[in-house]
């Protein structure tokens, strides 16, 4: 069967046996570094191969893309099925062919017939997936703190909170049991199904770059695990005394004293002078218990980007910080299904999202509605770069603030 958008090759849904050869095209696009056996393993179990398709030129293949299936927290703590977009590569030979195009046409009009709202991804390169309806909705703070110099203030109830260590492998499912309790906090969290939880213990020697195994250290509070911490140690001398560096892979806790008690640990483990974080939360609270933010190394980076595959089930699955209701002339060449206009009402208890015939208020396309779905982009600073358009005065500052999320999404880890 020819795929849309100009591939004239053969576009299916993926065979189980042929999970080898569709993972060997992946890796090829992304460098042709090979995995570690225990990775190449653990997304072999995860891949979902009823939802994964191939572009195949005879029987070479030379296109991939996967879609997880997650639910997804929305702004409100609702959780929502979401298609992960995942492993999307087309090979170098068939590059300019619609390979792409095809296959994204056809994965969007799947996602639609399983009844899922939204799809969401995280990009290798992000100028490709806009023209696609893909808006990037969540950011990811990276650091790299200088802890020879910068202290932490901790907040009351900080020092009631104990710390052991743990094997990582050991751990695993009070850690799990900590995650599940912090999913529904902020949009953009994915709740994991069984298998995720292994993708937290990959720890290849190949990608240490010369620091430790991964070391785990729980947080405690009258018997129970209120947090933890996953990291590595990176040790390095100099002729001026030790200078090591912490490397955080993961880190959570159900409440700002077990998350204090887990940060001071990092800042202060012996032998190191700074601590590199990557992928956090761009309004986590640690930055305003250091004594100098400017020591901290602070970088800001798109994280998932969101498309609304039904705008009015996706508008209606989440709530609004401040009442609203307006009129949407949505744009989606794309997936025409959503073009035209909607009406949208909704407050803190819920909300409604259908079609209408009424007088719109703001214009905007697909890709907007999905920058701003989670509530970390207003649709007025959208607007400033001339990406919406209000049609009704005030209308715009209504739904900004009404889209808006109390707490930043995020995206804890990638797929």
């Amino acid at each position: 069967m020819s795929g849309r958008g100009g591939f004239a090759g053969d576009l299916r849904v993926l065979r189980q046996d042929e999970w080898d050869g569709w993972y060997d095209t992946l890796l090829r696009a992304f460098g042709g570094v090979a995995e570690a056996p225990e990775e190449r393993e653990t997304w072999r179990a995860l891949t979902e191969s009823d939802r994964s398709l191939g572009a195949w030129d005879g029987d070479v293949c030379v296109g991939t893309a996967g879609a997880f299936s997650f639910r997804l927290t929305v702004p409100g703590g609702a959780s929502v099925p979401a298609a992960g977009v995942t492993m999307v590569s087309v090979a170098a030979t068939h590059r300019r062919r619609g390979v792409l195009t095809s296959m994204m046409r056809r994965q969007l009009e799947d996602v639609r017939s399983w009844g899922e709202p939204l799809a969401v991804l995280t990009a290798s390169e992000p100028a490709i997936y806009g023209r696609f309806g893909y808006g990037a909705a969540t950011f990811a703070l990276s650091a790299e703190i200088d802890t020879a110099r910068v202290r932490l203030s901790v907040p009351p109830g900080t020092e009631d909170v104990r710390l052991r260590y743990a094997a990582p492998g050991d751990a695993l499912a009070a850690c799990e049991e900590v995650y599940a309790r912090t999913v529904p906090e902020r949009p953009g969290m994915l709740a994991r199904r069984p298998g995720w939880e292994r993708v937290g213990l990959l720890d290849p020697e190949s990608e240490r770059g010369g620091a430790s195994p991964l070391q785990c250290v729980l947080a405690q509070r009258d018997g129970e695990t209120v947090g933890f911490a996953r990291y590595r140690v990176r040790p390095e001398w100099t002729p001026s005394g030790p200078e090591g560096q912490v490397l955080l892979k993961d880190l959570a806790g159900v409440d700002p004293a077990a998350r204090a008690a887990l940060w001071r640990f990092l800042f202060d483990l012996d032998l190191t002078s700074s601590l590199k974080t990557r992928g956090r939360p761009v309004d986590e609270d640690w930055q305003h218990l250091v004594s100098d933010v400017r020591r901290c190394g602070m970088q800001v980076r798109d994280a998932l980007h969101v498309r609304p595959v039904d705008v009015g089930a996706a508008l209606q699955a989440r709530t609004y910080q401040a009442p609203v209701d307006v009129v949407l002339e949505v744009a989606d060449d794309f997936c025409p299904w959503n073009a035209g206009r909607w009406r949208l009402s909704g407050d803190t208890k819920g909300a409604s999202c259908d079609r209408t015939t009424d007088a719109a208020d703001l214009a905007l396309s697909v890709r907007e509605l999905g920058a701003a779905y989670l509530g970390g982009v207003s649709l007025a600073s959208l607007a400033a770069a001339g990406r919406v358009r209000e049609l009704r005065g005030g209308a715009l500052a209504e739904a900004s603030v009404g889209l808006g999320s109390a707490v930043a999404p995020w995206l804890p880890h990638g797929f």
